[in-house]
This record gives C-alpha cells, sequence and structure tokens, in this order.
C-alpha cells in the first residue's frame, strides 16, 4: 500500500517544495520511501515550471536538502483523485483548496502544521517577500511538522521498514 502527500502553498517555490524534499528525505532515512509517494504543488499558475526560489534551496541545501530538480506545477482537481494527504502552508491556500475538494474526497485536506508536535502557529509564514532568515525559519517548522507527520502516517497507516 503506498500513501501519497501533496504539499501546498501559493506558487510552489517556497514552502512546499522544501516540504516535499524534507519528507522525502526523512522517508528515505526511515526506510519507508517504497511506501510514500511525496509531491508539492500551488494554487497559483505564477511559476509553473520553474525551479525552488534560490533563496529557498541556498537554505535547503545548507541543511543536506537538494531542491534544484523539483519544478513548479500548478494544484488540479486531478490531485483530489491522486493523494491521500493534501496540506496546506496557509490558511488562504486551505480556503482555495476547499473551493476545489470535489464531494467524493475521502483523504486528509488540512494545515501542514497541524502535525507540529509544539505549539506554533498555524499557518508556515510565506518567505517570498522577506528576509533571507526566513527560509531558515520555513525549515524549522517544515522538519519538525514532518516528523509529526511522519509518526502519525506510520501510526495511522501501520508503515514499517
Amino acid at each position: 500500500m503506498t500513501i501519497s502527500v501533496l504539499f501546498v502553498c501559493l506558487g510552489n517555490i517556497c514552502r512546499s517544495p522544501t516540504a516535499e524534499a524534507v519528507l522525502r528525505q526523512r522517508v528515505q532515512a526511515s526506510g519507508l520511501a517504497d511506501g510514500l509517494h511525496i509531491d508539492s504543488a500551488g494554487t497559483g499558475d505564477w511559476h509553473i515550471g520553474k525551479a525552488p526560489d534560490p533563496r529557498s534551496q541556498v537554505a535547503a541545501l545548507e541543511r543536506g536538502y537538494d531542491l534544484s530538480t523539483l519544478r513548479a506545477r500548478q494544484v488540479s482537481a486531478a490531485d483530489f483523485e491522486r493523494f491521500d494527504y493534501i496540506l496546506a502552508m496557509d490558511q488562504a491556500n486551505l480556503s482555495d483548496l476547499q473551493a476545489m475538494q470535489p464531494k467524493g474526497f475521502d483523504g486528509h485536506l488540512g494545515l501542514f502544521l497541524a502535525f507540529h508536535p509544539g505549539d506554533v502557529a498555524a499557518e508556515v509564514p510565506d518567505p517570498y517577500y522577506g528576509e533571507s532568515d526566513g527560509f531558515g525559519h520555513v525549515l524549522d517548522l517544515v522538519e519538525a511538522a514532518s516528523d509529526g507527520l511522519l509518526a502519525h502516517l506510520r501510526d495511522t497507516h501501520r508503515l514499517q521498514a
């Protein structure tokens, strides 16, 4: 059985590709790569086909995550058929996803930071218009939430290496 996870932000060049890369590496390290499919997308179409923001790539690479092969894409209605978990980075993107959600979707649609084990804000802030340290903060949040999500997936779906 394969469980599929889609991370969604606005343009798919900062937060969601970071989450994709972090969770993918965590899954590889845990020996669960064959049981999970991970992807990312954006609600907007401005960056389709583009690589992640260079600042995201630098911040990620400093922690051992390679975003260079990822390319932005826009979320589609078909994603609700392909993914078990669709996780938004913020409330605005979650609202857009809820508006797209087909009636028959029986997967999990919610905020990614709901899986964060600590007491943090509900949203991963968009670092795009801020200073470069915002990308490090995004990584801090994403790493902790990825660990929480992986624990949830293991427990809920009885995933084993």
